[in-house]
């Protein structure tokens, strides 16, 4: 993906101010989401690997989709993103492959898969739908996600929160981090591609000290509203979901500039077998009233032109120039997550 078409894609989802392009630029024609009554109901038999979920709001579209095709028989194996990865390819090697598509919940992960040589070719329907600047070959990207830092600004004030990303390493702010996130890992990842592995080594060991663990990035951000911990590490709509529950909570968003602290991953989907109903239930996520529901339960930013994002968004966004596809070292990075002691 070049970076023209990652900040065209941006600007498409309401992220960045406008943009001054050359004229030469133009994005390739998006299609509209088309309402889910457009769609014919799927009957048959589908094995779906899910990479957890939202705190299973994912599960909740999976169950609308259920009811409105009652003839269709899902299988649905839900586990941690890294987990299933080791799985697909634990089954693939041993000529076992028993699904037809994974969801999950970060770029890392699908990009393992894809790496693997596990995917079949986003059918150019589906990709047509998609944001240009997040269309990829071999994955579908159904939803954004943006990094932040987290801060409560009555123990921090916004101006001393570092533009860059590597300068929380030498800060003395207290931390919150959640290393055995799959969004946290990709971020990880991002910082190997962007910053090296040597720098990414000597963050992790410099962050650490003041850091304190927790098992998930909304409980990151409800740590930082309590005051346990002065900024984190989390996604955007962990932060918008608690403010909307607790509008008084104390907590607001900061991002860095052009690294990995302001990086959009996304959740998607790799198709992994040539069963037809795997693309048509992709095509179910792609439809106006699932990414509304992305939208307005999990605060996620859509990928499709015709839905709005989520009121909240901090600005201005000045995303990394990565490309999403790159994001595949899961690996790489658990073992120097491992290496520093962080896991």
């Amino acid at each position: 993906m070049q970076r023209r078409h990652f900040l065209q894609a941006a600007a498409a989802l309401g992220l960045l101010a406008p943009l001054r392009l050359p004229r030469t630029v133009a994005a390739p024609a998006t299609q509209p989401a088309p309402s889910v009554d457009s769609l014919a109901p799927l009957a048959g038999d589908l094995t779906l690997y899910l990479g957890r979920g939202e705190g299973g709001l994912y599960g909740d579209v999976i169950s609308a989709i259920r009811k409105r095709c009652p003839d269709l028989n899902l299988e649905v194996r839900r586990a941690p993103a890294a987990a299933l990865v080791n799985t697909l390819e634990a089954e693939n090697r041993y000529g076992v492959g028993k699904a037809d598509l994974f969801w999950s919940i970060d770029a890392t992960s699908l990009g393992a898969v894809a790496a693997a040589g596990l995917a079949k070719p986003v059918p150019d329907d589906i990709r047509a739908l998609i944001n240009p600047g997040f269309r990829y070959s071999a994955w579908a990207a159904i939803s954004g996600r943006l990094r932040t830092l987290p801060y409560k600004p009555t123990l921090v004030d916004a101006a001393a929160i570092p533009k860059n990303i590597m300068e929380l390493a030498d800060s003395n702010l207290r931390i919150g981090w959640a290393p055995t996130y799959g969004a946290f890992r990709s971020f990880i990842t991002a910082m190997r591609l962007l910053a090296g592995e040597q720098r990414t080594r000597e963050w992790l060991l410099g962050v650490k000290p003041h850091a304190r663990s927790y098992g998930g990035e909304l409980s990151v951000v409800m740590a930082v509203a309590r005051g346990e911990v002065d900024l984190g590490f989390a996604n955007h709509y962990y932060t918008l979901r608690l403010k909307a529950g607790k509008p008084d909570a104390n907590v607001e968003l900061a991002l860095t500039n052009h690294d990995a602290g302001s990086l959009i991953n996304a959740s998607g989907a790799v198709l992994l077998s040539d069963n037809p109903l795997a693309a048509q239930f992709l095509r179910y996520l792609f439809t106006r009233e699932a990414q509304q529901f992305f939208v307005r339960e999990a605060y996620e930013i859509p990928m499709v032109t015709n839905v709005e994002p989520p009121a909240g968004l901090p600005s201005p966004i000045n995303p990394p120039d990565i490309d999403l596809t790159q994001l595949t070292d899961l690996q790489g990075t658990l073992k120097l997550l491992r290496e520093t002691g962080v896991l």
